[in-house]
């Protein structure tokens, strides 16, 4: 059985797409997962499952546009994937709390550098199915566009680095 965090686009997040973390927990549990927690407010959910990424997703986006009435995007990653992920960071040096992977569904694109707007300060790295951003003086007043995420979700490195550490031990 995989051992997953789904992590949710827009949820809790300055005032949007309010989701209590019970009702998130409630949902995998009614989809058939095991083992099943959250992980602070910001729509993150830890589990095991024998369904396969895609069919994972597919239950949670369905359970939650019921319960949301429009779409809300989930990014699943397995434990190991989250580790990885976590090894990968480019800005390892850097505050992990100013340092944010943006999960995406597939390859940044060739061209994803490309099409940033509002950039300053910060530094960006492609990774594999998620783009690193580096905000040095943090995010408050960045100005920063990446279409290539608009449909990702971003967590920051001490928050990736827990959900690997938890869904290792599920």
């Amino acid at each position: 059985m995989a051992r997953y965090a789904a992590l949710l686009r827009a949820v809790n997040v300055g005032g949007t797409g309010k989701l209590p973390m019970a009702d998130l927990k409630r949902m995998g549990e009614e989809a058939g997962f095991e083992a099943v927690a959250t992980y602070i407010a910001s729509g993150n959910l830890i589990f095991r499952s024998d369904k396969s990424e895609s069919a994972v997703r597919k239950a949670l986006e369905e359970k939650l546009a019921a319960y949301a009435g429009k779409r809300v995007t989930v990014h699943v990653r397995t434990a190991e994937e989250l580790a990885a992920l976590a090894r990968r960071n480019p800005f390892a040096h850097c505050p992990p709390n100013r340092v944010i992977a943006i999960l995406i569904e597939k390859a940044p694109p060739a061209d994803t550098l490309e099409g940033v707007t509002g950039q300053g300060e910060e530094e960006i790295a492609l990774g594999e199915r998620e783009i690193f951003v580096h905000y040095g003086e943090g995010q408050a007043n960045s100005k920063l566009r990446i279409p290539a995420a608009s449909d990702g979700t971003g967590r920051n490195m001490n928050t990736i680095a827990k959900l690997a550490a938890l869904t290792a031990k599920i």
